[in-house]
């Protein structure tokens, strides 16, 4: 069974992913990162393709991490957006929302220019995108555990004790 962390940018998710994979013996994977080794950096990918060709790329990774089992998915913001990835990772997984307030996500990504939504502003962008996609978010998960004012390892911790109760 796959443990999948889905959250807004800044949340925690891959963080939290690798203190997982440390505490349960697991393999931990970052959509966004096995993407950019396939396919370059995503910047480059939104500038030359567009978001909708990135999200599909998204699709694409949920297809063949479905057939995985035992890792730890650290999922992109939007990668859950499309339901057709939720249903994929539900298949061996379950999903856990790290949800975070928006102080503590523009504390997290301050000055981080890697990410190609928040180009022009992230507390702007981060006001437009949290509560369209918290909702989302909520939706696919299993599970909401909530991220502010918490260590890696206390997030992880948490997600492995709520496992028996969901699996």
């Amino acid at each position: 069974m796959n443990i999948v962390l889905c959250g807004m940018m800044g949340a925690g998710k891959t963080s939290v992913a690798q203190s997982l994979a440390r505490l349960s013996g697991r393999r931990a994977v970052d959509t966004d990162a096995l993407i950019e080794e396939k396919y370059g950096k995503i910047t480059d990918i939104f500038a030359a393709h567009g978001e909708a060709y990135f999200r599909d790329l998204e699709t694409e990774t949920a297809r063949a991490l479905s057939a995985w089992d035992d890792l730890v998915i650290a999922t992109g913001g939007g990668f859950v957006l499309r339901q057709e990835n939720c249903d994929l990772l539900k298949k061996k997984g379950k999903i856990f929302f790290l949800r975070a307030r928006l102080e503590t996500l523009l504390a997290r990504v301050a000055g981080d220019a890697s990410r190609p939504l928040l180009a022009g502003g992230a507390e702007k962008k981060l006001r437009e995108l949290l509560p369209v996609r918290t909702p989302v978010y909520e939706r696919a998960a299993d599970c909401i555990v909530d991220t502010d004012g918490r260590t890696v390892d206390d997030i992880a911790r948490e997600i492995l004790s709520r496992l028996s109760g969901i699996f």
